[in-house]
This record gives structure tokens, sequence and C-alpha cells, in this order.
């Protein structure tokens, strides 16, 4: 914290997408913030649950204070990568959006299933999709009161 009682450590954000495209997109709509935000990405599911569990080459990676997970990954499918973060005591409380071009009505259940705290479609359009990034970080980091960090850092 600094003098004024302001938290001045960067919001934490993990970006698992495999398309380089909407991850350019996700942080260049991230650069435009007013907060001080750390944008960590990785490319596949099974990096993310290095990333997440500090495994290598991860070992000194920071916990995300939130999580943007595509459904449609490499190497671990991103179901498969909600389930484990979700399931997992120390991993649980991060809260994760899922950010996907599937609007499978069987998608959007299975991902509440497995206690995503929201479901976004990926619009096609450049101006759409910075809208839903900005409308994500303004809810998530100024409107939504996130739990304390209870793990060891």
């Amino acid at each position: 914290m600094n003098i004024t009682g302001q938290n001045v450590n960067p919001i934490e954000i993990l970006l698992i997408e495999d398309n380089p495209g909407d991850a350019r997109l996700a942080e260049e709509s991230f650069k435009e913030s007013k907060l001080l935000l750390r944008i960590n990405h990785v490319e596949d599911g099974e990096q993310a649950m290095s990333y997440l569990l500090r495994h290598p080459p991860f070992e000194q990676a920071t916990r995300p204070n939130l999580i943007l997970l595509d459904l449609n990954l490499p190497k671990k499918d991103g179901r498969d990568v909600l389930s484990e973060i979700k399931s997992n005591e120390t991993l649980k409380r991060i809260p994760v959006v899922v950010l996907t071009t599937s609007n499978a009505n069987e998608d959007i259940d299975m991902a509440y299933d497995l206690h995503a705290n929201c479901y976004i479609k990926k619009p096609l359009d450049f101006n759409q999709f910075m809208k839903v990034i900005t409308n994500i970080e303004a809810f998530w980091f100024t409107v939504v009161q996130l739990p304390e960090d209870k793990c060891c850092e």
C-alpha cells in the first residue's frame, strides 16, 4: 500500500487463450485501462495448470486475481482446466470468466455446472471485443468485492 492507503500491486490477470489474434486484442484492450494491470498469457490448458500450480517453468508465477479462459484449447481442453481449477482448494476462489466463441447451450450449462463465474461469447467485431474487455474490467475490478488471497504466495 502507498501513503494514501491504495494498493500499488498490479491486478493480475491470467489469459488462457490459444488464438494469437484474440490474445493480442485482449491485451491491447486492457492496455487502455486506468487500473494497474498485469496480463500473463498462456496458450494451452497444460501451460495454464502449470502456471496456476507453479510447476516448471512457472515457479515464480503470481497468483491471478482473475482468469479469462477460452474453452477450446490445445493439449488440455478449457473445460478440463475449469474443472481442475474449481476442484482445487487453493485455486477455486479465483474468479474464472469463460471467454469463448461457443454459444452452444451445452457449453454454457457445462461451464456453470463447473462453477464458472460468468460466460461470455467472444464478439467477432473489434470494437465489440474491446467493449467486452472494458466491461469485464469495470465489473470485476471496480464493482465486485473479490476474496482476499488466503494462500501463501
